[in-house]
């Protein structure tokens, strides 16, 4: 169907799903509306790094998904005090949110989206049909270990306030107060530090810069079970969401680079199955924190971010699936002998 419509179905669905989460009067309608808004951001995130991807030079990719991971969280910040200062109940609040969305929808679909392709891909057919470019990414081992990484790292930062809200309320003096100041914090954290994680990742490398993040969350992981007060819980979580945004837009590289431009959404769509740790994280981790208390908990999340660093390294190295191999070689006589993850290692 092609990403643009997609994307504006998706963002219609939204509306509609957001108009009637204010409108609803039963529980039943109100659970409806939100399993709707929540497939339709589950196809929306994929389809949206992908098209990205399309508009973006290869250069500029990693600018934009680091702005993108930006604008995020800064929605984050800002959504949730909009509807203190309205009332959790405010029907208006949703209703603005489905107009605006719609907007969004109806400017995407009057957009024209301009798209940088390589010269063979521009040359080739048309996209290959939807289950077998599904089953080229399903059947590349790079993106296994992809996933594979991702959910462990998802299960590490993801729900990570699951997890350390229940840890600090019920261990450390004023836990809850800590906690809405370590909220800030990360929120504060990510802003100011995205602009210099991102020039860092242009000279390290987007799998190093990776390997970097993991490291700093198993960092923050163990700062987070030694803090003996607020002020070691701030730096702790400062360390943590250094790792976070090194993380995610890597993340997003790694898989872009293993990926041509009629496969992207099929491998971008695949790994999205590593939010599957969004679950993970919340259930181990509190099956963790009730039988072992907190060094159960965060040696775990340091261990799944260790393991995961490992993946990562291992899926860079591994070679493309031969049809992809021989795919390359006939239209490149340099893909058969190059690296195999493209600017694996240095991004620009």
């Amino acid at each position: 169907m092609g990403r643009k419509t997609m994307l504006t179905l998706t963002l219609l669905s939204m509306a509609v799903a957001l108009t009637c989460m204010g409108l609803a009067e039963t529980v039943l309608t109100f659970c409806i509306a939100q399993i709707v808004a929540a497939i339709a951001l589950a196809i929306y995130e994929p389809i949206s790094r992908a098209l990205m991807s399309d508009v973006c030079p290869q250069p500029l990719r990693l600018k934009y998904f680091s702005w993108r991971y930006t604008a995020t969280n800064v929605g984050w910040a800002i959504g949730p005090l909009m509807g203190i200062a309205a009332g959790a109940a405010s029907t208006i609040l949703f209703v603005i949110a489905g107009v605006v969305y719609a907007m969004f929808a109806l400017a995407l679909n009057m957009l024209h989206v301009p798209i940088h392709q390589s010269d063979d891909v521009s040359k080739a057919p048309a996209s290959p049909p939807l289950l077998e470019s599904l089953k080229a990414a399903i059947r590349d081992p790079r993106l296994a270990f992809f996933v594979s990484g991702g959910t462990l790292l998802i299960a590490v930062y993801g729900q990570w306030s699951a997890t350390l809200a229940p840890y600090l309320t019920a261990n450390v003096a004023e836990g809850m107060q800590i906690y809405a100041y370590l909220v800030s914090i990360n929120g504060a954290a990510v802003l100011i530090g995205n602009p210099f994680a991102h020039r860092f990742v242009e000279r390290a490398g987007a799998l190093n810069g990776l390997v970097i993040g993991c490291m700093l969350f198993a960092f923050g992981e163990v700062g987070f079970l030694s803090a003996a007060g607020f002020w070691g819980l701030a730096v702790s979580m400062v360390v943590f969401t250094i790792g976070e945004i090194l993380v995610v837009p890597c993340e997003y590289m790694l898989v872009d680079g293993i990926a041509n431009d009629r496969s992207r959404g099929s491998y971008f769509g695949a790994h999205s199955f590593s939010t599957i740790g969004n679950f993970i994280g919340p259930t181990l981790g509190g099956a963790m924190l009730g039988a072992f208390g907190g060094p159960g908990m965060f040696l775990l999340f340091a261990g799944f971010a260790a393991i995961s660093a490992i993946l990562f390294a291992i899926g860079t190295r591994m070679p493309p699936p031969k049809a992809a191999a021989q795919q390359s070689s006939a239209g490149s006589p340099e893909a058969a002998t190059g690296p195999y993850l493209r600017d694996a290692y240095r991004v620009a």
